[in-house]
């Protein structure tokens, strides 16, 4: 594990892999550094590329500084590219890809390449009024310290069952996610008060950008990637055949190798 001091004192923990260019891995939700299928399309992507893995502020080995910006979030990502040397490529997967987004287009020439996993933002007005029930009850749930409540909120949100739910408060791995749960507040923030598209300032963004969704995700995801690529001046809309939201590395790591390295 490393460390570096971004901008405003915060340490951000991160490990690298492999050789090539530099790819800076944005992560979604709940997820630190090493969770869930990350080692796995690192190790995809270490066949050709130099990945980073880090820990978003207030997750893992990493700090956190009150209180919360959007922006501080893109100077822990300004830190890293202090670190590989610019330029390098983004990937960020679900609520990770909007907070990719930001960074791309605020870091400019830094960031040549981006590429996104189903960015969940949603137009549908019956999504907007979802979101923005969600983002109240998030709210609500970590005011009042109650951190499994906001979690709970967030799987909810993802259209997991009620009793599924019930089951995973007994699961030894709940702990770990109430303890980074107040991060909850960051990924919405990246999203937006409406989790609306930004279609006006993808506009604005120069880098070639890849937006990939799965054909048995939640149908939006579809919607969303073909809008927003068609907003940008270099983007392109991916379909990865029977994937759901939880991509698998195996399938993912090919198609962001090539996009990368083209």
């Amino acid at each position: 594990m490393h460390t570096i001091t971004s901008a405003d004192g915060t340490k951000i923990a991160y490990d690298t892999r492999g050789a090539g260019p530099t790819v800076i891995l944005v992560d979604p939700a709940l997820n630190t550094r090493w969770s869930g299928s990350k080692p796995e399309l690192a190790d995809a992507m270490a066949q050709r590329l130099t990945v980073y893995c880090y820990d978003r502020r207030g997750r893992g080995d990493s700090g956190d500084t009150l209180p919360y910006t959007i922006e501080r979030e893109i100077e822990d990502i300004d830190a890293l590219i202090g670190v590989a040397g610019a330029p390098v490529f983004l990937y960020g997967y679900s609520s990770g890809a909007c907070l990719a987004f930001e960074a791309a287009l605020r870091l400019g020439t830094k960031v040549t390449k981006l590429a996104m996993y189903e960015p969940p933002y949603d137009d549908d007005p019956a999504g907007q009024s979802a979101w923005r029930h969600y983002r109240s009850a998030l709210r609500e749930a970590l005011a009042n310290g109650r951190r499994d409540d906001a979690v709970a909120a967030f799987m909810t949100r993802v259209g997991m069952p009620a009793e599924q739910i019930a089951g995973m408060r007994q699961s030894p791995y709940w702990p770990s996610m109430e303890a980074i749960a107040p991060t909850l507040a960051y990924d919405a923030e990246a999203m937006g008060e409406d989790a609306t598209l930004p279609t006006d300032r993808a506009s604005r963004l120069d880098a070639p950008t890849l937006i990939a969704y799965g054909t048995a995700s939640f149908p939006f995801m579809a919607t969303t990637a073909r809008a927003l690529s068609d907003a940008m001046p270099h983007g392109e809309s991916y379909a990865l055949d029977g994937q759901t939201h939880d991509v698998k590395p195996d399938v993912t790591g090919p198609v962001l190798v090539d996009f990368f390295t083209r």
